[in-house]
């Protein structure tokens, strides 16, 4: 076991650490994350007018168009938001202009975009229109397309000097814009020919693509496994899984999240949505209270465990992890590299995720629609996330007590431990000190 710790630390540690860091996949992370805010507050449109009532729901069907609305402005639009900001900040990480390089990926991801000529009603035609159909999470895979080569393009032009610059005098924003000019043209003539002379639909190919690799993630019990394997693997050798893995998976996971959004709006039952595993399915049902479902952890060192030290770690992690911030039982008690506990950390979330597969695959629960703040109680972000769904709430006290059940032989075998090795320490002044008076 040690040999193999120190392989891991040795050899597999530096390289996800390097990647983790890698300035594409940050810049991924940071655009996706930026968008939650307004998934969040469109979300609570989507709850309002789905509420499971009937009379409720009655009332406001002549109005739940309206109503949802800015769930499809925000949702709806998500990938124009992200794409802005992915261009922002990988250009910033260039020391580029980072509104120049979010303005020239949204320039790309709009120039691979089809408009449609709308020609009805006749008597006020609409003229040129975007569908909303590809502005939103089914979009962004193109806006991730976009904001690389755009950058790229950008960075290239600035590294061998083939731009316009303008006299010191001109205004910092005058100059950027005159900056970005030659960049510019390039970049949007080649997403031009791309597009509209090629024919080449770039928003549908990478969704074709990317589709089966979509269906095993979403419905598939190997495709919701390998996430929570990679993530949990990552973390038990300090480092932040989710920060690698989910700037990989998490564009698909918002893809999953859209599709099984929209089709509650088009009356599609919440026990039978197209994808069972967005990230709202392992954020409320297997990383209960963070990596790991460490909740219970911290719970069982306040009340079954001996040491002082566990019971210290267990106190002043409890309140966090019950709002999923679990980092101080990570590295208080700690998990990582922990002999004791990596084994169970990283079967749980499997186990868990297994259990919850089955629990939604088979309708004993409803899927994910709604995002959620992540930092709220599993069961209230549960509830809300599944559509108000109470069966959620017992599909995670069930995962809580399995993972207890897991995890009590491992936590008991390092109490022991920790007391023991509590009491070596208590006792070696007293054997000190007798030694010390006979040599005196």
């Amino acid at each position: 076991m040690d040999r193999f710790m120190n392989w891991v630390e040795k050899k597999l540690v530096p390289p996800m650490a390097k990647i983790g860091a890698q300035r594409h996949l940050l810049a991924i992370r940071n655009g996706v994350i930026s968008t939650l805010s307004l998934i969040l507050i469109g979300s609570f449109f989507l709850i309002f007018v789905n509420l499971p009532y009937k009379p409720w729901a009655d009332a406001l069907a002549p109005y739940s168009a309206t109503i949802a609305l800015p769930f499809r402005m925000t949702m709806g639009l998500m990938a124009i938001y992200a794409t802005f900001v992915m261009g922002a900040d990988l250009a910033k990480s260039y020391s580029l202009d980072s509104t120049t390089g979010g303005i020239l990926s949204l320039g790309t991801f709009f120039m691979l975009q089809m408009p449609v000529n709308v020609l009805t009603p006749k008597k006020a035609p609409l003229g040129f229109v975007l569908p909303m159909s590809n502005l939103g999470s089914a979009g962004m895979f193109t806006g991730i397309v976009s904001m690389i080569f755009a950058v790229e393009v950008y960075r290239f032009f600035n590294v061998h000097k083939i731009t316009i610059k303008m006299p010191e005098q001109v205004p910092p924003a005058v100059a950027r814009s005159f900056e970005a000019l030659i960049p510019g043209a390039v970049i949007i003539i080649v997403a031009w020919l791309v597009r509209d002379i090629f024919k080449f639909d770039v928003n549908g190919a990478l969704l074709a693509l990317f589709k089966p690799i979509t269906g095993i993630l979403g419905n598939n019990l190997f495709g919701v496994l390998l996430p929570m394997f990679l993530i949990h693997f990552l973390w038990s050798f300090g480092i932040h899984g989710m920060s690698i893995v989910g700037s990989v998976v998490r564009p698909m996971w918002l893809v999953m999240l859209s599709a099984n959004a929209d089709a509650v709006t088009k009356g599609v039952s919440r026990t039978h949505l197209p994808y069972i595993a967005p990230e709202q399915f392992y954020q409320w049902t297997v990383t209960i209270g963070g990596a790991g479902a460490t909740v219970v952890v911290a719970v069982m060192f306040l009340t079954i465990c001996r040491s002082k030290f566990l019971r210290e770690v267990g106190g002043f992690s409890l309140v966090p992890g019950i709002f999923n911030i679990n980092e101080p039982m990570i590295f208080g008690a700690p998990i990582i590299l922990n002999p004791y506990l990596i084994l169970p950390f990283n079967l749980v979330p499997l186990v868990l995720s297994t259990i919850s597969y089955y629990a939604v695959k088979l309708g004993l629960v409803n899927g994910f629609t709604t995002y959620q703040a992540w930092t709220l109680p599993a069961p209230i972000g549960g509830y809300l996330s599944a559509g108000n769904d109470w069966r959620i709430i017992i599909l995670i006290v069930v995962n809580l007590i399995v993972a207890a059940i897991i995890y009590y032989p491992f936590v008991k075998a390092y109490d022991k431990k920790m007391v023991a090795d509590e009491q070596a320490k208590a006792e070696k002044p007293e054997t000190a000190a007798p030694a010390a008076a006979a040599k005196a």
